[in-house]
């Protein structure tokens, strides 16, 4: 039963994200299936391909992380976008048909609506309450955790004098998807993340499934706040929600006992990871993490931050036969996709900017030094000192831009930071052709795909 229902809703879903014209004509009943038991329920959320494997490549695809090696590589590029986001071209898809990065995000929320309304058909039933509630605060969890990878690519960053008015995302509470939902402002879209986490914190189991952390938790949903508060610049809530989360759990990895040769030394459900989940693998010159895959390298000036002593020089990178750098295995072990989920390393990361940014310095190198001491080879890390607030961040901005490479949050950091007055340009140079992207662009948005733009009529963006 779990197998064949699976089977259709997926066909169902599939439906939806790629042939969505079709589909509408066709006015479908969206109760083809009707599932009857919460281990039905728990099936459709553990299918980790639509709701741990959703999150937007763009966000990753678009940051200064990499450079292409060559003239040649960049135009091999099979999709547009891939080709288009390394230029930060105005036209991102030219005409790129079944848009994943938009369409896997809401096929995802439309299998949470489904459990979510199926989960109050059974409320009143005779059913595992303590397994209903963690269902349903599971489905919360990835609602909101889903909107928000949404969100922070395909609207401005959070600005609080300009976000009733800038436009978010088409807000799906139902399963239905012949009702066309309109853009709502960036704040709603916020308001509405953030409804559905605080729904979920009471639900969630509290500790994490050692063995199971595609699964959130109580300790997921804490984190996720601190990452959205940081991204809003709400420094004062990031903090908090840092704390709350390292009281539940702080575990950090001792980078002495991983492996230096090994192509994916972490494993999907090593002690740091949070809660895992991965981008989408659909351009696959650029995210997929592997050797074979040498159209991209590592940017030198990012590499060269790493101090030979620094474990993370040889555990995060390697060399191919062509001599070029490549990102090993991250922390969704020998899943070729970068890991966008969360995990404690981020969290000290989190904590340590907000205390800097409240001139609370001791505090912040004491957060700091303490991720570091896992990273350095034994013996070697002499800790880090500052001479004020301003250069105690400046040294934790550069160790999260060390740290959290490739795991798709450059992006926001960018729009986040250069809303704080950062200046950051980045520029490329690409067969003698040289492009810059300012700060606060336009093009730090990407556009809604052409097809969706058809198909509902909601607004586009400025690029």
């Amino acid at each position: 039963m779990k197998f064949s229902y699976l089977y259709v809703i997926l066909i169902f879903t599939v439906a939806f994200s790629s042939c969505k014209k079709d589909f509408l004509d066709a006015k479908p009943n969206t109760n083809i299936v009707t599932p009857t038991s919460l281990d039905e329920f728990q099936a459709m959320l553990e299918n980790v391909d639509y709701l741990n494997r959703a999150t937007p490549a763009l966000l990753q695809i678009s940051s200064d992380d990499y450079i292409f090696s060559d003239f040649a590589a960049w135009q091999g590029t099979f999709f547009n976008a891939e080709r288009n986001s390394y230029i930060w071209a105005k036209d991102l898809f030219e005409g790129q048909k079944d848009v994943k990065d938009w369409n896997i995000g809401y096929s995802s929320i439309f299998i949470c609506n489904n459990v979510l309304e199926g989960l109050d058909k059974l409320a009143n039933a005779e059913v595992n309450k303590k397994q209903w509630n963690n269902l349903k605060g599971w489905a919360l969890f990835m609602r909101a955790y889903l909107l928000y990878d949404l969100v922070r690519s395909f609207s401005p960053a959070y600005d609080i004098h300009t976000s009733s008015i800038e436009l978010g995302m088409p807000i799906r509470l139902k399963s239905g998807i012949d009702k066309v939902e309109h853009r709502s402002s960036v704040e709603q879209t916020y308001n509405q993340i953030f409804s559905d986490l605080n729904q979920s914190v009471a639900l969630l189991q509290p500790g994490i499934a050692a063995a199971n952390r595609e699964r959130p938790s109580k300790v997921a949903a804490m984190a996720l706040y601190a990452r959205i508060y940081l991204s809003m610049r709400n420094y004062r809530q990031a903090e908090s929600y840092a704390d709350s989360t390292l009281n539940l759990y702080s575990t950090l990895i001792d980078y002495n006992l991983v492996s230096l040769t090994e192509k994916a030394p972490f494993t999907m459900n090593n002690t740091e990871t949070i809660l895992s989940t991965t981008v989408i693998t659909n351009y696959y010159n650029i995210v997929q993490t592997v050797e074979a895959i040498t159209a991209v390298t590592i940017n030198p000036e990012l590499y060269n931050l790493y101090e030979n002593n620094d474990l993370r020089k040889r555990i995060y990178f390697g060399t191919n036969l062509l001599g070029r750098l490549y990102m090993k295995f991250g922390y969704a072990g020998s899943y070729p996709a970068p890991f966008t989920g969360l995990a404690t390393d981020e969290i000290y990361l989190i904590k340590a900017e907000c205390q800097a940014r409240r001139n609370e310095v001791q505090g912040a190198l004491v957060t700091l030094n303490t991720l570091l001491t896992h990273r350095y080879k034994t013996g070697t890390f002499i800790p880090l000192t500052a001479n004020n607030a301003t250069d105690a961040l400046n040294k934790i901005l550069t160790e999260r831009r060390k740290e959290l490479i490739w795991r798709s949050l450059r992006w926001t950091d960018l729009k986040r930071l250069n809303k704080e007055g950062a200046a950051i340009f980045l520029s490329r140079e690409l067969n003698g052709i040289k492009y810059t992207l300012f700060p606060n662009d336009p093009r730090y948005v990407f556009p809604i795909p052409d097809e969706e733009i058809e198909l509902s009529g909601i607004q586009q963006n400025q690029r």
